[in-house]
């Protein structure tokens, strides 16, 4: 087997700052031992984060095809990140490569170490682990923790009490789904014509309707922290209508077949010109016999207006996916489109504030799947899952994170682009002649990437498009 080396100059061990020479060291005695075979080793100065470039070049170099079997070597949890935060990110993200790190502090997996080490912290552990299992401890007696679903209110012993009105809605629900046989888009337009609101007195949606036609607690049983707690409140349907709902659901949304997600090219930026709501991509799968007993099948992808789709409001505002990205690469071929970008922040650019914002956004993500990481190491560490649990949820939260960090490195280089209002310019006009020269040469994510930063809207109103380019 071969063993990759990775060193942080000054991480510790037992307290002790270690050179980069004793980690090589301790590595190439490590090897020895146990019969690995030295495939690389790779350096950062610092512990910047996982973005440190020695980092970056270890994870390109593990997932080079070919490779065979691998492990990675540490000197200690500290050559992974300055707090065991940072550790479980960097730990996570190279296992989630299916390459195992072992430590040669502890002389075993690095991930085992990790949960030690963090169920040994006692009186450090933060306030808001601390917190978390103050939060468990209430669930596991029944106790309700944040918003009462649509139905209930909180009542003076912190249980679940029924809102007679709001009630009467859920089964009205339940039963348009289970005996008059409406889906939940017809469910979400009933209730609007009906001019029933949501708690907050909003309109219903596809969304809404569904998370309450899946939601246990009209069973009955509270759960919350992966603790459930039977029969702590009053229900609203039975046993065997909610079975019978969740049957009908998992079959018409056909969970039991494995998915691929498409995206749509023009997400985020194609608006109804009816009524000002989001155009969002809509897929559907058709089968059909013919009448010669030839059996087939098609698959349609078009736009649609989201008060549609989501409320049963608005008109029938569809437009094929193909045909309205063709629309939108003939206007930006066209010397003039005859349309200037819509001022939507006064003065300021709003373009600007729009990758501003999206920086702040992506960063919130990336603190957010931190915290994450945190909570689901903390779970192994007191015993709620397993070390391989932790594994095989935080390598789905590491893949998230490695995207967020490209995102973020695109949008400050987009940031960075716009140096000065004549540099914006040509940078924006360069990029439109690019999209009409390399439209069907580029890969998705950068024709997308690029059409944000030159489209500022698309307005559709059936045949009507309009495009408004940023300036």
């Amino acid at each position: 087997m071969k063993a990759v080396g990775y060193f942080v100059e000054g991480a510790r061990r037992n307290g002790s700052k270690r050179s980069v020479g004793d980690q090589n060291r301790a590595f190439l005695d490590f090897c020895a031992g146990q019969g690995f075979e030295v495939a690389a080793t790779f350096l950062d100065i610092e512990q910047a984060g996982a973005g440190d470039p020695g980092f970056a070049q270890m994870l390109q170099f593990l997932e080079m095809p070919g490779r065979g079997f691998m492990v990675v070597v540490v000197d200690g949890l500290t050559a992974l990140g300055k707090d065991l935060g940072q550790a479980a990110m960097k730990l996570l993200t190279i296992e989630n490569s299916g390459v195992q790190v072992l430590s040669m502090h502890s002389g075993g997996e690095a991930a085992r170490e990790l949960v030690t080490t963090w169920a040994d912290r006692g009186d450090g552990t933060p306030v808001s682990e601390r917190v978390r299992s103050a939060m468990r401890r209430k669930a596991v007696r029944g106790e309700v923790l944040g918003r009462p679903p649509y139905g209930y209110r909180v009542g003076p012993r912190h249980r679940l009490e029924l809102v007679p009105e709001e009630a009467l809605i859920v089964k009205y629900i339940f039963r348009l789904y289970l005996q008059e046989n409406l889906g939940i888009r017809k469910i979400a337009g009933r209730l609007n014509e009906e001019n029933v609101m949501t708690r907050r007195g909003g309109r219903w949606s596809m969304v809404t309707v569904r998370d309450l036609l899946r939601n246990r607690a009209y069973l009955g049983t509270y759960t919350r922290f992966g603790v459930k707690v039977p029969g702590s409140h009053a229900p609203l349907v039975s046993a065997e209508e909610f079975r019978r709902v969740q049957e009908r659901l998992q079959a018409h949304g056909g969970a039991s077949r494995e998915r691929t997600v498409v995206p749509f090219l023009l997400s985020g930026l194609a608006y109804c010109g009816r009524c000002g709501n989001k155009m969002i991509g809509v897929s559907r799968r058709q089968r059909w016999t013919t009448k010669d007993g030839e059996a087939r099948a098609a698959a349609y992808r078009y736009y649609q207006c989201e008060s549609r789709t989501n409320q049963n409001a608005c008109g029938y505002n569809t437009q094929r996916a193909a045909e309205l990205e063709a629309v939108v690469r003939e206007r930006l071929a066209e010397d003039s489109p005859g349309v200037t970008r819509l001022r939507r922040a006064g003065n300021a650019d709003s373009y600007l504030l729009d990758l501003m914002s999206q920086v702040e956004r992506v960063e919130g993500k990336m603190r957010k799947t931190r915290r994450q990481v945190e909570e689901l190491v903390a779970d192994a560490a007191h015993g709620i899952i397993t070390v391989e649990r932790m594994r095989t949820i935080g390598g789905g939260m590491a893949r998230e994170q490695r995207a967020f960090e490209a995102d973020l490195a695109a949008a400050k280089d987009r940031l960075a682009a716009q140096q000065s209002e004549a540099d914006r310019r040509r940078h924006l006009q360069e990029l439109r002649e690019r999209l009409v020269r390399e439209w069907d040469a580029l890969e998705f994510g950068e024709l997308q990437s690029a059409l944000r930063e030159v489209v500022d809207r698309l307005e559709v109103d059936g045949t009507d498009v309009r495009l408004f380019l940023r300036a």
